[in-house]
């Protein structure tokens, strides 16, 4: 097996991970603002990795830093914890963002975020990368379409592998990645 087809394997197991644990915070917290506290402390409970947990949280009050002073809503303090995904359906909530294209939204870069790894990391030339990245777009529509239609009380692991491979990141002596 190549690099690229074990890269493939890799980013479609991803996707699916995506499909059941990230977006239907995405949709929930889309479908309702108001509780967002309640998503976020679930990604909170839910992330029981350390290393995906800190990740998420970074990743999602940096989005939440971005949006609110691009948009105007800095009045906010950021949330906390701010998970990632719950944070993508409130901004996208806020900004008129339909549910689908939050969905997308959110796939697009978790998607863009591998390949982008990917080429950072040597696995894959630039060009390489562009390639793939189009290859799972259908992939990547499906996935949107099947996660976002998830409630949060179906959240699931479904690449347990990836999982205890992420929690090992602390481990390594040198960190490219939050997560």
């Amino acid at each position: 097996m190549t690099g690229r087809e074990s890269l493939r394997g890799f980013i479609e197991s991803s996707l699916r991970q995506t499909a059941h644990a990230a977006l239907p915070l995405v949709g929930a917290a889309h479908a309702e603002p108001e509780r967002f506290p309640v998503w976020d402390e679930l990604g909170e409970a839910w992330l029981s990795n350390h290393v995906a947990n800190r990740a998420s949280r970074l990743q999602g009050r940096a989005f939440w830093t971005a949006a609110a002073r691009g948009f105007a809503f800095t009045e906010e303090a950021a949330p906390s914890p701010g998970h990632l995904a719950p944070v993508m359906g409130l901004v996208a909530a806020r900004l008129g963002i339909g549910r689908m294209d939050a969905a997308r939204l959110h796939t697009f870069h978790h998607l863009r975020g591998l390949v982008s790894a990917a080429v950072r990391l040597g696995v894959v030339g630039p060009l390489e990368g562009q390639r793939i990245q189009h290859g799972c777009a259908s992939l990547a529509e499906s996935v949107a379409a099947c996660g976002i239609s998830r409630d949060p009380d179906q959240l699931a692991q479904t690449a347990p592998l990836l999982d205890i491979w992420q929690g090992a990141q602390d481990r390594l002596y040198s960190r490219l990645f939050q997560s």
